[in-house]
């Protein structure tokens, strides 16, 4: 058996036993490298090395849970549940209420679309702005798995159909590896080719929304780290609270985009400044208020961190490289067959290494000559290279499109990672990237 699938499968299986995500990756990776063919030493060494492959953005995540935090001492959530509650009354689900309901989950797929392109933060928005709106998801009964479908859609298909922001990333990665595979293709191609299987992901997002989580949810009503309940606030505390989230973006996009070098930290440093010299940020609570924040968002950190230990030992193995060969050779020469294996060995490289771009330099030297040597037009192994890469994004538990809902959707405590944000989407979103990658393999 390849050690990819055993290593993601022990993992995933401990995951959904609610074996704690961090101890699951590291007996995954332990499994995954020994039956790769390295030794205990080796695999223990591999894994520690590759830890700091993702600690920058786990410090962002600790910085940006302190700034979720100390925003809570301006007031903000208690302000916005006041404005919600005067707009839908406390009588029932009347039409207000019902309207409310669909206004904020529209406006969080909007920033999650945008976070890609329009406004290019990823992910560091969720901590920011999710934390806040839970006591009005709360009252309006609305069911969380529902807003982690609806951000993980907004992370996910913008990359995959739009060449802006993300997108053009993906797309220049894609273009740049199947060139040097032997395809030469048009960026302009990518996004028509791309549609079908973002298709897929539209039609899974439209089933959560309108059937699977459409019924009210009642969650227990819990106060974040550090946050006290009924916070007063004040003309000043609000405007000082949205002032210091513009200027959190703006630092974030200035040194993305003009820097080209990360952000969030020093966005979310600049946030939690204007906090305090807006004397919301009380000197004397200021630190108890920044541990509790990093505290809130320890264990996101811990699981990023502990991911980049685990796909470094698979990378280690070969048999990342291997399992790619292995379907290559299972295919025989049959288009139909061929186009489902080449996606489900992306969907298993992704669940396990956790990030789609990585995925495709990984998969286009074996894919793309197959692709051609099976029939395939290059429109078709555009879609089967695209969507194999994407499959698996939603639904990884080392996800940034799945830890990056958890970390705003659990700051109360009230959701689970892998049940209540990757189970979830795996379901609505992987299962029709299949279908609809499949019938782009075939029609295009």
């Amino acid at each position: 058996m390849n050690a990819v699938i055993i290593a993601v499968f022990a993992m995933l299986i401990l995951s959904l036993l609610r074996t704690n995500v961090v101890f699951a990756l590291v007996i995954g990776a332990l499994i995954g490298g020994l039956t790769g063919g390295l030794d205990l030493a080796t695999t223990v060494d591999t894994f520690t090395a590759g830890l700091g492959g993702n600690a920058t953005v786990a410090l962002s995540y600790a910085l940006l849970g302190a700034f979720a935090v100390a925003l809570t001492s301006s007031g903000l959530p208690d302000a916005m549940v006041s404005s919600v509650i005067k707009v839908v009354g406390r009588d029932g689900d009347t039409r207000r209420k019902a309207l409310s309901k669909a206004l904020i989950v529209f406006m969080i797929l909007i920033m999650a679309i945008f976070s890609q392109n329009v406004i290019p933060v990823h992910i560091a928005f969720i901590p920011v702005l999710i934390p806040p709106l839970l006591k009005v998801l709360n009252e309006l009964q609305v069911d969380r798995r529902l807003i982690a479908t609806v951000l993980t859609f907004g992370l996910i298909t913008p990359y995959m159909f739009l060449p802006v922001g993300f997108g053009a990333i993906f797309h220049e990665i894609m273009q740049t590896n199947m060139r040097e595979s032997g395809l030469t293709v048009s960026l302009a191609d990518i996004p028509s080719a791309m549609a079908i299987p973002a298709i897929g992901m539209v039609c899974g997002l439209l089933i959560a929304v309108f059937f699977t989580y459409r019924k009210k949810r009642q969650y227990e009503t819990r106060e974040m780290a550090g946050q006290q309940s009924g916070q007063t606030y004040t003309k000043k505390s609000i405007t000082v609270a949205i002032v210091s989230i513009l200027v959190s973006l703006s630092v974030q996009l200035y040194l993305s985009q003009k820097l080209g070098v990360e952000g969030m930290i020093f966005g979310a440093l600049a946030g939690l400044s204007v906090l305090f010299l807006g004397g919301v940020l009380k000197r004397n609570e200021a630190d108890s208020i920044v541990t509790s924040g990093m505290k809130m968002m320890a264990f996101i950190g811990f699981v990023m961190i502990t991911a980049s230990g685990f796909a470094s030992v698979l990378k280690e193995t070969g048999h990342v490289e291997k399992l790619v060969e292995d379907a290559a050779n299972l295919i025989g020469g049959n288009q139909t067959i061929g186009a489902i294996l080449m996606l489900i060995v992306g969907l298993l490289i992704t669940m396990g290494i956790g990030s789609s771009f990585s995925t495709i330099p990984i998969i286009t030297t074996i894919f793309v000559p197959l692709c051609l040597e099976l029939g395939f037009s290059p429109m078709a192994t555009i879609a089967i290279v695209g969507t194999a890469a994407a499959l698996g994004d939603a639904g990884s538990p080392a996800s940034d499109s799945t830890l990056g809902p958890t970390s705003g959707l659990a700051a109360d405590g009230n959701h689970h990672h892998i049940w209540d944000t990757c189970v979830p989407t795996f379901v609505h979103y992987n299962i029709p990237l299949i279908i609809f990658g499949w019938i782009a393999a075939v029609l295009l």
